[in-house]
């Protein structure tokens, strides 16, 4: 069951990323940023009452003014009908109504979607006259909220929880494999392929609003889990940028699955928004390999494949983890390699190191790691262990834990990918602080 997606709509300035910031901030540790890649991140995993959900920041796909505010705003609620669980329309209380709220209001309703109308910039009890402004938007009921102070923000809250659908993790044995990347690199001829004549069709999923559907391949009788098949097919007839959304659109699947297959055309080589979509499978956590698809449209040789795979490292230079394949889709190149990768993946994401060989390795990171004086005094490296696995997760106490900087746990990650491998998944270094006894 996939994970709900709340999105926030409004027109420019009404207070999106103030609201998305505190709704999120609980869980803003809980996926990290890749320096240069996706700074600009406008979603985040978030949790209220018990229950976990996914929001979007609409306005953060806009860095740059639109000359048609008003098309700009009506993208951001086109795309929040075709994707969210629950819209938050977010309207000014400060400005009051203007006809660009009146549309939207009109367009959320009518999509039979679930809509919170709340009325931001209400800062106390001695404001909700402000409502008034807001009635002839004809819903049922507007929220007052601050944004900014979180006035009205529990009554928010906890009516945002009570319409989200179910969500209690996934129940599928199988190897869960999400098929993501931009338009138009073929992923769903690549699922057509994966799938062959022998599909068979998963129900879809309870709870969703997106009609969900999964299906399952075989691989010499093994079978694995292909996540929203049916989305990967729709084509968007909805009137919003598929460029534009296409990495949210992909939230769903990369978060349930176990290993992405990230799909990269290499007749146009790797372009911002293919390092955006693999920068979420890493943020998330997951195992992934990079499809290099279109094979058969490139003249082939040995030193194109060598280029092609040489600028593929370059480019996704932050999941130096991840194998790289060449294929064609369309003509069944390679495709069958997929899953000996896959399966691989999975049993390293799964593996846990003995504590003995992983002290072994330990020693060879103190002795290779020159680490700087922090305040004056010296920085000790006191021991390592592996504390998580799916992703491989390892704890690194040290007495002064802020000394240990990002350079430093990507060189203790590459001695133990020396030693260990963990091919195909992110592996997590955390610092701990562990004072020194007197």
């Amino acid at each position: 069951m996939p994970k709900p997606i709340v999105v926030i709509v409004g027109r420019p300035n009404v207070g999106k990323s103030t609201l998305f910031n505190r709704i999120t901030e609980s869980a803003s540790a809980i996926i990290e940023d890749i320096p240069g890649v996706t700074r600009d991140r406008n979603y985040r995993d978030a949790e209220w009452d018990g229950k976990h959900f996914i929001v979007v920041d609409t306005g953060g796909f806009y860095p740059e003014p639109s000359d048609d505010i008003f098309a700009q705003i009506r993208e951001q609620a086109l795309f929040a009908i075709d994707e969210a669980d629950v819209i938050i329309h977010l309207l000014d209380g400060k400005q009051g109504l203007v006809p660009s709220d009146v549309e939207i209001s009109r367009t959320l309703r009518a999509s039979g979607k679930k809509v919170i109308s709340a009325v931001n910039k209400i800062d106390g009890p001695t404001r909700d006259d402000r409502l008034y402004d807001f009635y002839p938007l004809g819903v049922e009921e507007l929220i007052p909220v601050s944004a900014a102070t979180g006035y009205g923000y529990d009554d928010l809250m906890e009516k945002l929880v009570s319409l989200l659908p179910p969500y209690a993790g996934e129940s599928v044995e199988y190897p869960k494999l999400a098929v993501v990347g931009r338009p138009n690199v073929g992923k769903s001829t690549l699922v057509n392929t994966l799938l062959g004549k022998k599909r068979m069709i998963v129900s879809p999923l309870p709870g969703t609003t997106r009609d969900a559907i999964d299906s399952v391949c075989a691989h010499y009788g093994k079978k694995y889990l292909l996540i929203d098949t049916a989305g990967l097919r729709r084509k968007s007839a909805s009137g919003y940028s598929l460029e534009r959304f296409a990495a949210v659109r992909a939230i769903r699947s990369i978060e349930r699955c176990d290993v992405a297959l990230i799909v990269l055309d290499a007749t146009s080589g790797i372009v911002d928004q293919d390092q955006r979509i693999a920068g979420i499978v890493d943020r998330y956590g997951k195992g992934a390999i990079l499809l290099l698809n279109k094979w058969d449209l490139l003249q082939k040789s040995e030193e194109t494949r060598d280029a092609l795979l040489e600028s593929a490292r370059r480019n996704m230079w932050f999941m130096p983890y991840a194998p790289v394949l060449t294929i064609s889709a369309i003509e069944k190149k390679r495709i069958t390699k997929i899953f000996p990768l896959v399966d691989a993946i999975i049993s390293e994401r799964k593996k846990r190191i003995p504590t003995a060989e992983l002290n072994r390795a330990f020693e060879e990171m103190r002795s290779s790691i020159t680490m700087p004086s922090y305040r004056g005094k010296p920085v000790k490296m006191h021991f390592v262990t592996q504390v998580a696995t799916e992703p491989p997760s390892f704890a690194l106490f040290v007495n002064h834990a802020g000394a240990v900087k990002d350079i430093h746990k990507r060189h203790i990650e590459k001695i133990i990918r020396s030693r260990f491998s963990f091919m195909g998944t992110p592996v997590r270094i955390f610092i701990r602080q562990k004072t020194d006894r007197k």
